[in-house]
């Protein structure tokens, strides 16, 4: 597999609480350019918290986030998405009473103005969110409603991809279909961070991984030595 040595982001110790009870408890890890690096493990070990605090949506109690050289720890969310990272949050997360088209321009408001190239390359890219643009999107299924999520992430230009749990609730098919794009992002220039509770669907799509417990990195390494790995293997894979 193509080596990355570049790193894109890096998060160094952070501790993270919700009400005065820790979630994230210094957590560190690091995205190269041009990544997969999937984030795996139970509900509850903070693989959200994580990607919404690299987001600005939760400032850590301490420990920093940088991108590109540059500290963004607790930037406001919009000015992250300006800097180049977005998020296409778990459960779907779009606008059910708002049409296909609304809510993919509202992924492109920083750049209004280069939005009619964006819309015709996530059309390319999703064929049925072409045809289904004047829909709400809640008349979308649940799979679609993930291809939306993906698509208006796409509309901000990122240079890095923060992607929740995008297999929840989907069917077989639909959940290889959703990897299968994420592979296809990656290999068009997209570095993607990945929670995922599915390890085997993750760790075969990635490059790297990072096991989170109880709001530690507990293993890392290559998404294959970590197919091989017996404890990851009893604990994440069944086997």
């Amino acid at each position: 597999m193509e080596q990355h040595n570049e790193t894109l982001l890096s998060t160094l110790d952070l501790f993270v609480s919700y009400d005065h009870t820790p979630v994230l408890r210094g957590l560190s890890l690091e995205v190269r350019r041009g990544e997969i690096v999937a984030l795996v493990g139970p509900n509850g070990a903070g693989k959200t918290t994580l990607l919404e605090t690299i987001m600005g949506v939760h400032r850590p109690v301490s420990g920093s986030v940088v991108f590109e050289g540059v500290d963004i720890t607790g930037s406001p969310v919009d000015r992250t998405v300006r800097e180049g990272i977005t998020l296409a949050p778990g459960g779907r997360g779009v606008f059910v009473t708002m049409s296909v088209m609304d809510n993919l321009l509202l992924g492109a408001h920083q750049d209004v103005q280069g939005a009619d190239k964006k819309l015709a390359r996530v059309f390319r890219a999703f064929p049925v969110l072409g045809e289904r643009k004047k829909q709400l999107a809640g008349a979308l299924s649940g799979g679609e409603r993930q291809m939306l999520a993906i698509a208006r992430a796409l509309m901000s230009s990122p240079r890095l991809i923060l992607v929740d749990e995008p297999s929840i609730g989907l069917a077989p098919a639909m959940v290889n279909a959703i990897f299968a794009l994420l592979v296809t992002l990656n290999r068009e220039g997209y570095s993607i961070l990945l929670s995922e509770q599915n390890a085997y669907r993750a760790l075969n799509c990635a490059h790297r991984a990072y096991v989170l417990e109880t709001g530690r990195v507990v293993r890392e390494g290559s998404a294959a030595d970590l197919l091989e790995d017996p404890a990851v293997r009893e604990a994440y894979l069944g086997v």
